[in-house]
């Protein structure tokens, strides 16, 4: 893979006060695009997230999540209470193109870091801030978490089926998209910056990108007050889209089946009873008995044996696939996507953990890095020396 040094965004630096895993995914974003990241941690402990671990893995004293997702980073201790070293901090925002934040609204101006504060020592800093809902409104200073992000936006009302409870989506999903809206913000302040000299404000929040998500909802009922989200029936996948349009069981798996003409779709799999749906209208007035033919049908055989007969016809289907089956998959192994980073122990020993990359290629190329995430304070002498002349004693 490319190295982190060939990236676009080589020789930007970016100063990282962020925590958990909305924010660092979107410096680790940049990071993985040639910036230079510099994460602020207050010492000892650091950030919060070297503490939340991904399926209870921990490695050298952080958790699988904070290798991951601050990996390509420098660590500089400072406690942002203290004026000794929040004045050294002051001499790194001099030099930033960068700054990211995900504190609730107001804290970072108690610390005297807000966006004025920083503009007036760098007017053209770019300041990306992340918050759950938005920094004003009745729900801005609630936890801006994942689950109740999604639960806030609807999601998980969306993602059931029929009558029964929600269903959240079983991965940090808001974080996820989030770190993506604000990455893609900043490189667009950045290329400001590069037209204008001028730096910018970027704002994003969970709820926001929640709601950017279900747009084509959330358009439909702004546009027609009439329009609710009526779940499907059982097997559905879309609350918009008609039958066959859903994930159905095989005998030893399931299958999804995208949009196509259910008579169609009958005869190929020599399902008789769906040659009664020829009028397209009845794909959404009998949604609930046609997908209850295809399931019990479906059920009758196995996934690769309907996989042979529907994409020999071009009907839009896949596998429904498991973890280990995905990346046990040539075609995992196909778009390259995984990647080894390295981090040192302090007794010399290295460790080596296995991520996957940055989803974008440069002229061909992915990218990636074998750096690791540091260790709390790691590079801070190292730093001070670069930008103060001396180190922190």
């Amino acid at each position: 893979m490319t190295s982190i040094s060939g990236g676009p965004l080589e020789g930007y630096l970016v100063l990282d006060f962020s925590q958990f895993l909305a924010g660092p995914m979107a410096a680790m974003r940049l990071g993985d695009l040639g910036a230079r990241v510099i994460k602020v941690e207050r010492p000892p402990a650091g950030d919060i997230g070297r503490g939340l671990a991904f399926g209870g893995i921990s490695e050298d004293g952080d958790t699988l999540s904070f290798h991951i997702t601050n990996r390509n980073k420098e660590s500089y201790a400072a406690d942002l209470k203290s004026d000794d070293d929040r004045e050294k901090v002051l001499e790194l925002v001099k030099s930033a193109d960068v700054i990211v934040q995900n504190f609730r609204p107001g804290v970072m101006e108690r610390l005297g870091l807000g966006y004025e504060a920083v503009r007036a020592l760098n007017p053209t800093v770019i300041y990306a801030s992340i918050t759950g809902y938005g920094a004003e409104g009745p729900w801005s200073t609630r936890p801006g978490q994942d689950l109740l992000a999604q639960s806030l936006s609807g999601l998980p009302w969306l993602n059931g089926s029929g009558d029964g409870p929600p269903v959240p989506v079983g991965i940090a999903l808001a974080d996820i998209i989030t770190s993506i809206h604000l990455a893609h913000g900043v490189t667009a302040a950045l290329l400001k910056k590069e037209r204008t000299g001028e730096g910018s404000r970027v704002d994003t929040s969970l709820l926001e990108s929640m709601l950017d998500l279900q747009f084509e909802l959330v358009s439909a009922h702004l546009n027609d007050p009439s329009v609710l989200v009526q779940r499907g029936a059982p097997h559905t996948a879309h609350a918009f889209l008609q039958a066959p349009y859903g994930t159905y069981p095989t005998s030893d798996g399931y299958i999804a089946l995208a949009m196509g003409s259910v008579p169609d779709l009958g005869e190929l799999v020599g399902l008789d009873a769906l040659a009664e749906f020829g009028d397209p209208d009845t794909w959404w007035t009998e949604q609930t008995r046609i997908t209850q033919l295809l399931a019990a049908h479906l059920a009758t055989n196995t996934t690769d044996h309907w996989l042979s007969i529907l994409d020999a016809a071009d009907f839009w289907c896949a596998p429904v696939l498991s973890l280990p089956e995905l990346v046990n998959h040539e075609g995992f192994a196909a778009i390259d996507m995984a990647q080894e980073f390295t981090r040192t122990r302090p007794d010399g020993t290295d460790i080596t953990l296995t991520t996957t990359r940055a989803p974008v290629r440069f002229d061909g190329k992915p990218l990636g890095s074998p750096r690791g995430a540091p260790r709390v304070g790691e590079h801070t002498k190292s730093i001070d020396v670069e930008f103060r002349g001396k180190d922190n004693e």
